[in-house]
């Protein structure tokens, strides 16, 4: 790892150039890219690399993995001056549906006047995307050797990252660090995350006209009701499981005892062992109805993460960046979202996330940031791209993990 340029320096540009990075923010935000829609997916994912293209130049290498239903995956690497190699991870689907930003409203500045800037998708995660990609442009500036940087834009994360968790595996396998480009926790970086599945229950009965001959059907929808609510009584907040029944489709007519019902169940963890336990107590739900037949399947999707070994060298560095930078304090927090960095963390590798937005309301109408704190989350990723010119190794028998994990909260 080399010194870093005078930390000044990374973040008077970064202020300097405030406008312009806000401006990129805007442009990815007005081209909506909903999880659902393919579309506006491939044309939010075009305007991306044409972004990056005008800012960085044309990458050295370049592949744009299909992702079948979802998004696609582009990885673009731009071949550093120095040694190392860092991956840059962010996804730019949406969960709003396309449409939503014509209805949207901006929201109030704080009581103290703070600007806020709200879109969908503005919070998670199209500001970090944008970040990033002005964190290379003024890494670049300073003159410093820089690693190879390799950026990873998917359109399947909101839903699970099914198609692209492959290929981001395989890129944090050739980095010696991950940075995820998702939003802050509150300005704090994020190093445990939930495990989650996302469990499939489907009831199978007979049909029966609901009038004539009621005793001769079985209801897929009654016992999948009571499937459903046996389910939400596994959750354990204590141990920080949660069970949230979050869609149900079933039957065919109101005057038809209903043969099929579905609901998909989206359940969060923080160990293995709660994974385990949730598999077995979910085998073992029953239905008064011998004649449904009931199948669940168990997917799961992300593994939970903790801060590793690996890791805790990381935000040592990050923390230290951040000191030189002006900041009293880069504390890390647990959450209970999952995103792609659960897949780095599971393979043992370094990785951060949460390097993106400071703001609020994650998937929720009205999430925002506030512009105010772009420079300085834009600085901090450049900062950290002249330092990651080594390998972290000599960082790790100076940090605990243990004085680490979740200082920053929920």
């Amino acid at each position: 790892m080399t010194a870093s340029p005078a930390p000044a320096v990374l973040t008077a540009r970064a202020r300097e150039l405030s406008s312009e990075i806000v401006t990129d923010i805007l442009t990815l935000v007005r081209q909506e890219t909903s999880s659902y829609d393919p579309a506006g997916l491939a044309a939010g994912l075009d305007l991306l690399r044409e972004l990056a293209v005008h800012r960085l130049g044309p990458p050295d290498r370049e592949r744009r993995h299909p992702g079948g239903e979802c998004g696609d995956t582009l990885t673009l690497t731009y071949t550093g001056t120095g040694p190392g190699h860092v991956a840059l991870v962010g996804h730019y689907d949406t969960v709003w549906p396309t449409g939503t930003l014509a209805g949207w409203e901006q929201p109030e500045p704080d009581g103290d006047g703070r600007e806020k800037l709200s879109a969908p998708g503005v919070f998670d995660m199209k500001t970090g995307l944008a970040q990033g990609i002005w964190a290379l442009k003024l890494a670049r500036e300073t003159g410093t050797p820089l690693p190879t940087v390799t950026f990873l834009f998917n359109g399947d994360e909101e839903i699970g990252s099914l198609a692209s968790r492959p290929v981001i595996e395989e890129v944090a396998r050739k980095a010696e660090a991950t940075l995820v480009l998702e939003p802050t926790a509150h300005g704090a970086v994020k190093t445990a995350r939930k495990g989650s599945g996302i469990f499939k229950v489907t009831a199978t009965g007979i049909e029966a006209h609901a009038g004539l001959a009621p005793q001769d059907g079985a209801s897929a929808i009654t016992a999948l009701s009571e499937f459903v609510l046996a389910a939400a009584a596994v959750a354990a907040p204590d141990r920080g499981t949660t069970v949230n029944p979050g869609l149900i489709t079933g039957g065919s007519a109101t005057n038809v005892v209903a043969g099929r019902a579905t609901a998909t169940i989206d359940i969060r963890v923080r160990s293995e062992s709660e994974q385990h336990r949730v598999d077995a107590a979910f085998a073992a739900i029953g239905v008064s109805d011998p004649r449904v037949r009931i199948e669940v399947d168990h997917a799961w999707n992300r593994p939970p993460m903790t801060l590793n070994a690996a890791s805790a060298p990381l935000l040592h560095l990050a923390r230290d960046v951040a000191r030189e930078q002006g900041r009293a304090d880069l504390p890390d927090a647990a959450v209970g979202g999952a995103s792609d960095a659960n897949f780095v963390a599971a393979l043992g590798l370094p990785v951060l996330c949460g390097m993106g937005a400071v703001g609020d309301g994650a998937h929720a109408r009205g999430e925002f940031v506030y512009p105010d704190t772009v420079p300085a989350q834009t600085a901090l990723v450049a900062g950290l791209l002249t330092r990651l010119t080594g390998p972290l190794r000599g960082w790790a028998e100076r940090v605990d993990p243990a004085g680490f994990a979740g200082q920053g909260g929920g």
